[in-house]
């Protein structure tokens, strides 16, 4: 059979028979090859699996695009599970069985127990009292509406066939017979906001370009994802690169235009590699290129590697970068719509933007309105990290609570500590704290709070966490990754962290508050683009929510949490020191000094805070405070 498909219905043919040819495999094994899961070994697991199977004179079929006669078993390289933090993972299908934290000498097991004999490996499966053996019991699971990552680790992530066989490229094909009105009406009727951060909506944005005379066009997919802890673009486009391109084609459709580009960071190795599968497959079907499903309708996609620069996740200055310049952001207007990539019309949205517009168009925008808050439709994923028991990527509707998240996905703080805040949006976002819990998250409620989603991290803290120490990461972050073009950004940033040092090492004045503050205003009122407008969002919001570790630190030199190391205190307890000398031969900078068998001393000016003497002492004498 060739794989050039004709028109469309060939398309509905070839997914007939995707999905036959699924059906057919009475046992399919899901071995989660995202990138934490590669990380952790699963390749091995991988191809041991397949060994041991062919070993037993199984039928084994590792792609639909192989065509195996009465296949026993698909063992398959998935995209990410989700549940980062208990890779490797390998689901078992049609039971749903999910085995966590598999290794290589588990395969025997797999083999023997679950795949020829279909019984459970009680020892594999996820325990929490209870233990529980399908996927979706797991409360991390079954508390969450995966929606953009249903597909994810259920299907090859590198077979265009899969992806066919589960009605992929079926919304295309009904948006190739609409008009770009109609297309663009659906995605605003749904109320599909961007989901990279700003919470524009789509469907206006697309409007603007379509009703524009010029007629060269440009479809942008943002896949750059800089924020710190943010891994949801990653994810999708690593197991499920086809869903991706299939909403650029939708887009592409809407307003006209014949080439699409899709930026990302290059420190996403596999990310790129299986966009760059996708699309050739695509090209090889005829879902790319010329003609497509013999419509009439020309569209390509090139795939451009970013160097890593935060700022090239901002529009104007992702679309420099693509044009080959120097990533900087531009003054507005013209805004992108207008002038983007070229100097021409430019539809620019994220990666999850784009993976959710092939389920509106085949569902209806009435089903996606239904989930979710009136003014924020749908669902969002997050990446879930930090002091959190279950870490890894949720999704869940728009209007969740942060209680929910944090206790009922997450599992709570670990370690029985007490929740604290989260930092949700990146270096662009702010911080929830308790009076927050209850809150639903989402664009509008989050905006009050003087926080933003952002891309989707999202940051637990627990009560050890100092909240004057995470403004400084934050604001050193955003400093190192501000392009310099704009003096607001380049040299505010630049005095805010020095305040911000300043202070966490002991030296800071009370007058330090006002001017973080004066220059948070100035910053937010007069940078040039969106990220250094927001780049004070994570110093303003814990100085408004957690001021009294900020005086802690100015007035009384001490850090609550003991995080800040210039402000700690190495103490000596006289009365339990016996004078073993241990933690002055453990002192690098030789700053304990005393008599054996006589109670020891720190010189305060010497010591470095290290606790090495902390480690040493056997008899609890040394304290810090």
């Amino acid at each position: 059979m060739s794989d050039r498909i004709a028109d469309i219905e060939a398309l509905r043919q070839r997914q007939n028979f995707a999905a036959e040819r699924m059906r057919a495999q009475p046992t399919q094994v899901l071995v989660c090859a995202g990138t934490g899961c590669l990380a952790g070994g699963s390749l091995r697991i991988y191809e041991r699996l397949i060994e041991l199977c062919r070993e037993r004179g199984l039928q084994v079929q590792v792609s639909l695009r192989e065509h195996v006669d009465h296949p026993d078993i698909g063992v398959k390289k998935s995209g990410c599970n989700g549940f980062c933090e208990l890779g490797p993972l390998v689901r078992i299908d049609p039971q749903g069985w999910l085995y966590t934290k598999v290794r290589p000498e588990d395969c025997e097991e797999i083999v023997s127990q679950s795949i020829v004999k279909g019984e459970l490996i009680e020892r594999l499966i996820y325990e929490n009292n209870p233990a529980y053996a399908a996927q979706y019991d797991i409360p991390f699971y079954a508390k969450q509406t995966r929606v953009v990552l249903r597909d994810c680790g259920h299907i090859n992530a590198e077979d265009i066939e899969e992806y066919l066989a589960l009605g992929g490229y079926g919304a295309f094909a009904d948006a190739l017979g609409m008009r770009g009105e109609e297309i663009c009406k659906i995605v605003g009727d749904a109320g599909l906001r961007g989901r990279g951060g700003g919470g524009y909506p789509t469907g206006r944005k697309w409007e603007q370009v379509r009703a524009q005379r010029e007629p060269i066009r440009y479809v942008v997919c943002n896949g750059d994802e800089g924020d710190p802890g943010a891994f949801m673009d990653r994810s999708i486009m690593e197991g499920n690169p086809h869903c991706v391109i299939e909403g650029m084609l939708i887009a592409g459709r809407a307003v006209g235009a014949q080439k699409g580009y899709i930026y990302v960071r290059a420190e996403y190795p596999l990310a790129v590699e299986r966009l760059h599968n996708a699309v050739d497959q695509a090209r090889a079907y005829g879902l790319l290129g010329a003609d497509i499903l013999g419509s009439g309708f020309d569209f390509d996609i090139v795939i451009n590697q970013g160097a890593g620069a935060f700022v090239c996740g901002e529009g104007s200055a992702m679309t420099a970068s693509i044009e080959g310049n120097r990533g900087m952001p531009r003054v507005k207007p013209p805004r992108t719509v207008e002038a983007g990539l070229f100097g021409k019309l430019t539809v620019l949205n994220n990666v999850e933007t784009f993976a959710t517009v092939p389920l509106i168009v085949r569902n209806g925008a009435q089903w996606f309105a239904s989930i979710g808050t009136q003014t924020s439709p749908g669902t969002k994923a997050f990446a879930l990290t930090g002091n959190v028991r279950n870490t890894g990527l949720i999704e869940v509707p728009m209007g969740t609570t942060l209680r929910e998240v944090v206790f009922d996905i997450g599992g709570g703080i670990k370690d029985g500590h007490d929740f604290k805040a989260v930092q949700i949006g990146g270096p662009s976002g702010g911080c929830l704290t308790k009076e927050h819990l209850d809150m639903p998250l989402d664009f509008d409620s989050l905006k009050k709070a003087g926080a933003m989603i952002g891309s989707g991290g999202l940051v637990v803290m627990d009560e050890h966490t100092c909240m004057v120490e995470v403004a400084r990461f934050f604001m050193n972050f955003t400093q190192n990754e501000s392009c310099g073009k704009c003096v607001p950004c380049r040299e505010g940033t630049k005095r805010m962290l020095e305040v911000l040092e300043k202070i966490v090492s002991g030296n800071g004045e009370l007058s330090d508050l006002d001017m973080l503050l004066e220059l948070a205003d100035t910053i937010s009122q007069t940078a040039l683009c969106g990220l250094g407008k927001t780049a004070a969002g994570p110093v303003v919001s814990t100085l408004k929510y957690f001021r009294d570790e900020y005086l802690a630190h100015v007035v009384d030199k001490k850090c609550p949490t003991h995080v800040c190391t210039k402000l700690k205190r190495i103490y000596i307890d006289a009365d339990r020191c016996k004078g073993c000398s241990k933690c002055a031969r453990q002192c690098p900078v030789l700053a304990i000094s005393g008599v054996i068998k006589q109670p020891f001393r720190i010189d305060p000016d010497k010591c470095i805070k290290c606790g090495a003497c902390l480690t040493a002492c056997p008899f609890g004498a040394i304290g810090e405070e």
